[in-house]
C-alpha cells in the first residue's frame, strides 16, 4: 500500500484551492455483510483511528445474523464515542417478525445514540421524540416529502442511491433549515431487499435453515453473466451492485451544493485506506484523480457513477 501512504503524505495541491470552504464530513455506513464477531470488533477498532466523523452501527438486513447482539453493538458504539466519533444506530430495512419489532423498539429507546430509520415503522417509533436520520431506503425523492419528514424530527436525510445530482440540487434548494444532507459516495450499492434469502437459495437451503451461509462471503456472493461479466452481488436478503459506486471526483460539486456528509460503505479489506484517500481529497492533500488511481487496487470490482449523472448505474463517466 505504498501508493496510499504516499498520497496521504503529499503536500496540498494547487487545484484543490478551488474547492468551496464548507467541510464535508465522512460517515461510515452500517456493515452490510455478515462477519465473525472478532472480525467485526477488530474492524471497528481500526476505524476508530481513521478520520471518519460519523459511524453507523447495527444489523440492517437479517435478524438471523447473530454474531453480534444489540448489547455488542452498544459496546462498540461506546468505544467509538470515546474515540470522538458520532455514533448512529441503524435499524433493519425489512421488519418480518415480532422479534424484529421488539429489537426496533429497543434501538429507538436506547437513550444514548441517534438512530437511522430505515423503514416507516422506525420513523413512527422516533417521530416527535428524538432527532433521527432518514435512511436511504425511505424513498425521499421530492421536497414536500423531505419537508414532511423534517416535521417528524429528522436531523439528516440520506439521498436515495439512484438519485442524480440534478435532482439533488433541487432538493437542496428546498431543504428545510437544520436538516443535513448525506450522500452515499463509495461502496457496492444496496439496490433491493427481499423476504427471501438469496444466499441460502444458492445452496438450496431454506431461509429458516440457512446455516449462516453469508459468513462464507465477506463481500457478498458475485453473480456473473453468461459472458462471465460481474453483474450483481447476493448478500442474504439484499441485492447489491457488482460495481463499486465511487464519487471521489464529485466532492467539489457536493460542497458547492451544500452537502454535509458523504457515506463510505464498509468492505472486508482496505476500508480504512479508502477513508484516508477520501479524507486526503477533502483536506487538499491529493487530487481526486490520484485518489481514484490509488483506489483501483483497493476496490473489489470496477468503479461506476452512472446514477449521479442520471445514466444507467453501472456506467462510469
Amino acid at each position: 500500500m505504498e501508493i496510499v501512504k504516499a498520497l496521504r503524505d503529499r503536500p496540498q495541491l494547487r487545484e484543490a484551492s478551488q474547492l468551496c470552504p464548507q467541510q464535508l464530513k465522512i460517515a461510515l455506513g452500517p456493515l452490510l455483510y455478515y462477519w465473525p464477531r472478532d472480525a467485526v470488533f477488530s474492524f471497528y477498532e481500526s476505524i476508530a483511528a481513521t478520520p471518519v466523523a460519523i459511524v453507523y452501527l447495527g444489523e440492517t438486513l437479517c435478524s438471523r445474523r447473530h454474531e453480534l447482539r444489540l448489547a455488542d453493538w452498544l459496546n462498540i458504539a461506546g468505544r467509538l464515542r470515546a474515540a470522538g466519533k458520532e455514533v448512529v444506530l441503524s435499524t433493519q430495512v425489512l421488519i418480518e417478525s415480532g422479534a424484529d419489532v421488539a429489537v426496533l423498539h429497543k434501538i429507538a429507546a436506547n437513550g444514548e445514540f441517534m438512530v437511522e430509520a430505515n423503514d416507516m415503522g422506525a420513523v413512527h417509533c422516533l417521530e416527535g421524540k428524538l432527532p433521527f436520520v432518514a435512511g436511504p431506503h425511505l424513498n425521499i425523492y421530492n421536497v414536500p416529502t423531505l419537508q414532511w419528514m423534517a416535521g417528524l424530527g429528522i436531523r439528516r436525510w440520506v439521498m436515495p442511491l439512484e438519485m442524480g445530482r440534478d435532482d439533488l440540487a433541487l432538493m437542496q434548494q428546498g431543504r428545510p433549515q437544520g436538516v443535513e444532507t448525506e450522500v452515499f459516495a463509495y461502496g457496492r450499492m444496496p439496490l433491493a431487499f427481499s423476504a427471501r434469502c438469496f444466499t441460502a437459495r444458492h445452496r438450496n437451503l431454506p431461509k429458516d435453515d440457512c446455516q449462516f451461509s453469508c459468513l462464507a462471503h465477506a463481500d457478498g456472493l458475485m453473480m456473473r453473466t453468461r459472458e462471465n461479466e460481474s453483474f450483481l452481488v447476493l448478500n442474504g436478503t439484499q441485492t447489491q451492485s457488482a460495481r463499486v459506486y465511487n464519487l471521489v471526483h464529485e466532492l467539489a460539486v457536493m460542497r458547492k451544493m451544500g452537502v454535509d456528509v458523504l457515506r463510505i460503505s464498509p468492505q472486508s479489506q482496505y476500508s480504512a485506506d479508502i477513508v484516508n484517500l477520501f479524507h486526503g481529497v477533502l483536506t487538499q492533500k491529493t487530487s481526486a484523480e490520484e485518489a481514484m488511481q490509488a483506489m483501483t487496487a483497493l476496490m473489489p470490482d470496477q468503479a461506476c457513477n452512472g446514477y449521479w449523472y442520471g445514466k444507467p448505474g453501472l456506467e462510469q463517466s
